[in-house]
Order: structure tokens, then C-alpha cells, then sequence
């Protein structure tokens, strides 16, 4: 079953072309749908806990990095469904607009992440292709857990890289609050704003230039995103069912990281 799930995605075909060899395809998409109801899949890309505590906790002490989120192009919505409103906080329940937005590409869906300094995912969530960027790093936070071997686990890492989209007086004031650093430029729309307001428009914003170039690795990671042509033209309407997959994605790739399978 779990071989059919990826081989779907992989290869970006619709269910019902799915080989024999998998089995009926309405089982495998029942246990696909059934699994991302209860979470199974989070649960084995948690159940990495060990390594993902070894591997997050040392790049967490350096950086962990949001991500303007990939632009994944959808196939099909209802007008009923337009100007419904999308959850970022509750990834079991599945939002009125399923994720779906239109943007000026046209319908899409985004995803957005949060992902450690070798750009494996630590925290996934789905948004309508409409939706800023910005707005999606308070929620990202908030969800962000990562175990260790002793005590709480950490919710607060000491770094955060981001492109321009993050550039915000209150995202930069909520990272200050925290004790994290930004590691966040500011576009020219901004600069040219402050220099108009003189004194008053504040200090001039200051990040490390060198450290941000090591923003590239969560790219990276999204091109091995995009490997799965299942989620690159997305056929599923259901949103938890589509985020789902990003999971299973994940739980691939962190234990090929750590060298545990070839």
C-alpha cells in the first residue's frame, strides 16, 4: 500500500492508472485518505525523533530556516468555495476552501515550511496560492516542536533565514521578543520608505550576508519537492490529503539523510 501511495505521487498519475501490482486502486487511495485522517503519516515522520532530535538540535544551535513557500498549480475548484477562509493551525480538519486559491497564475495551492539548516522539513503547512507569505511564519512557529533527549521539547530556534517576503516590522518585533535572530533583508520598497520618514523611520535594518547565502539549501529542498509529480500538478482536492504526501515526502528524505537506507 505505502509502495502504490509513493509510486502515485512519484509518477503524477491519476488514481485510477495506478498498476495492478498495487492492488485496487480505490483500497489504496482508502488507505492513503484513512492514514492522513489519523495522522499515520505525521507519525512516521515524528517517529525519526532520535535522529531528527540529533540532527535538528546541532543545526538548530546555527539556524532554522523558513521558506517562501512553491507555487504547485491545482487542477480544479468549486465557485462555491470562493472567498472561503483556510487553516494553518489544525492540519487534521480539512478547510472549507481545501487549500485551493486564486492567484494570478491561476488556481494553485501553497506550500510552506519550515525546515532545519540541511532543508529537511520540520513543520508543513497548506495555504491558498492567493495567500502571503508572510502571515504563514507566526503559524509555522507555533507548531514548531522539535523532541530531545532530555526535557521539553525546543519550540525556539536561535536563528531564522527568510527572503524578503518575511521582511515585517511585527515579524521582526516577534522574533526580537523571543530572542531569535533575523536573518531577513529588506526589500528596496521598505528601505526607500524608512529613508523618507527621516528619523523617524528607524534604524537602518541589519542581517549577515554571508550566513544568508546558506538560505539555498531549503531550494534545494524544494526541488526534491517537486521530484514527486504527484504534488507538482496537484489532482487531489482534498487538502489534508495533498499535505499528506508532503509529509510522506518528508519522512523519505530524513532517513535518507541520515544514511540509515541507501
Amino acid at each position: 500500500m505505502v509502495e502504490g501511495i509513493i509510486y502515485r505521487h512519484r509518477a503524477g498519475i491519476a488514481w485510477r492508472d495506478l498498476p495492478g501490482t498495487f492492488g485496487p486502486w480505490q483500497m489504496v487511495w482508502a488507505w492513503h485518505r484513512r492514514l492522513a485522517g489519523e495522522g499515520a503519516w505525521v507519525s512516521s515522520w515524528t517517529g525519526w525523533s532520535p535522529r531528527r532530535t540529533l540532527l535538528a538540535w546541532w543545526i538548530g544551535r546555527c539556524r532554522w530556516t523558513p521558506r517562501s513557500p512553491v507555487r504547485i498549480s491545482t487542477r480544479r475548484t468549486s465557485p462555491a468555495l470562493q472567498g472561503a477562509s483556510s487553516n494553518y493551525t489544525k492540519a487534521g480538519v480539512e478547510p472549507p476552501d481545501h487549500g485551493f486559491g486564486r492567484s494570478r497564475g491561476g488556481l494553485s495551492t501553497k506550500v510552506h515550511q519550515l525546515a532545519d539548516g540541511n532543508g529537511l522539513p520540520l513543520v508543513t503547512a497548506i495555504a491558498p496560492g492567493q495567500s502571503g507569505d508572510s502571515p504563514m511564519l507566526m503559524p509555522l512557529l507555533g507548531c514548531l516542536r522539535v523532541a530531545r533527549p532530555i526535557g521539553r521539547p525546543r519550540t525556539r530556534p536561535d536563528r531564522v533565514r527568510g527572503d524578503k517576503a518575511y521582511s515585517s516590522r511585527a515579524i521582526r518585533q516577534h522574533l526580537r521578543d523571543r530572542g531569535i535572530e533575523s536573518v531577513i533583508p529588506e526589500p528596496r520598497d521598505q528601505q526607500g520608505h524608512r529613508k523618507r520618514r527621516g528619523s523617524r523611520g528607524g534604524h537602518p535594518v541589519s542581517y549577515d550576508p554571508v550566513d544568508y547565502r546558506n538560505r539555498n539549501v531549503i531550494e534545494r529542498g524544494f526541488c526534491r519537492l517537486n521530484q514527486w509529480r504527484g504534488l507538482a500538478t496537484q489532482y487531489d482536492k482534498l487538502a489534508i490529503v495533498y499535505r499528506a504526501a508532503v509529509v510522506l515526502n518528508a519522512a523519505i528524505a530524513w532517513p535518507r539523510q541520515s544514511q540509515d537506507t541507501p
